[in-house]
């Protein structure tokens, strides 16, 4: 099947997803989650095969600036699609589908330097693969304390509006947060560990950058962790934290990636 087909079906399908999502949030239809969860199959599976014909190639991986982002976006949607079966994060698709959306169209309509990891490379892929896995979940917490941030602030004004409605208890957002952030965490040490012991020179001058916030964005999590477990951080202080780490974590991978390819125009 085509590149261009395999992206038009993925657009048209998370489109699908997205204004379903947007009635439901409305109340204009009621959720179903086979639905959900057959509409969100699909896309994925198209996004996954698009993702075969532009990233795998060559006897290995293309991780430039743009391709990184489809098959990160990816991840995201496949680890939502995961968490929906037994949590309520469905109001997290209104943000994650059009994203995944976007990384797409981005893909396909930019040129940037290829970044080669070749197939043989198993530990530098698998420091790759944790590596995505962390940048994914941590994505997904942000946008779970960007909703958790706007509820408490509503809430604290007793404003009973559309997004606190539809938002579950604040109690139940709290933990889904901190769920995320410890499973992100998780994933971010062990990518840095893979990253120590199968990267060559970690700290080199393409990769100081990344190193470097990399370990500051694991410092936030790690802070924000303590402070709930001593000091009871919840709602807008844990949401600033998350957003905050999150924030250092994505210049890490798309700050040094950006500078490289974009600004330098240098592949790998």
């Amino acid at each position: 099947m085509g590149t261009l087909i395999l992206a038009v079906t993925s657009l048209f399908l998370y489109s699908v997803g997205t204004a379903l999502q947007a009635l439901h949030f409305r109340g204009r239809v009621h959720s179903n989650l086979a639905i959900t969860t057959l509409v969100g199959a699909l896309a994925l599976i198209s996004h996954g095969l698009l993702i075969a014909q532009t990233v795998h190639h060559d006897g290995g991986f293309d991780f430039g600036f743009f391709k990184s982002s489809v098959l990160i976006s990816w991840l995201i949607v496949f680890l939502l699609l995961g968490l929906n079966l037994r949590k309520p994060v469905q109001n997290l698709f209104l943000g994650v589908y059009p994203l995944a959306s976007l990384t797409i169209i981005m893909g396909l309509i930019t040129h940037t330097p290829s970044r080669l990891v070749s197939d043989e490379s198993y530990g530098m892929l698998s420091h790759i693969a944790l590596s995505v896995t962390a940048y994914s979940l941590f994505t997904l917490a942000a946008i779970q304390a960007i909703l958790l941030y706007f509820q408490n602030r509503q809430l604290k004004r007793n404003y009973n509006s559309l997004l606190v409605r539809n938002l579950p208890p604040l109690q139940t957002m709290e933990s889904l947060l901190f769920e995320m952030v410890w499973a992100g965490v998780v994933m971010l040490v062990l990518a840095i560990v893979t990253g120590a012991l199968f990267v060559k020179d970690l700290f080199a001058q393409d990769l100081a950058h990344k190193t470097v916030f990399s370990l500051l964005s694991l410092m936030v999590f790690v802070a924000l962790l303590i402070g709930r477990y001593t000091k009871g951080w919840r709602g807008i202080t844990a949401s600033r934290w998350t957003l905050a780490g999150c924030a250092l974590l994505m210049l890490a991978f798309y700050g040094s990636k950006f500078v490289l390819e974009l600004v330098f125009n240098r592949g790998g």
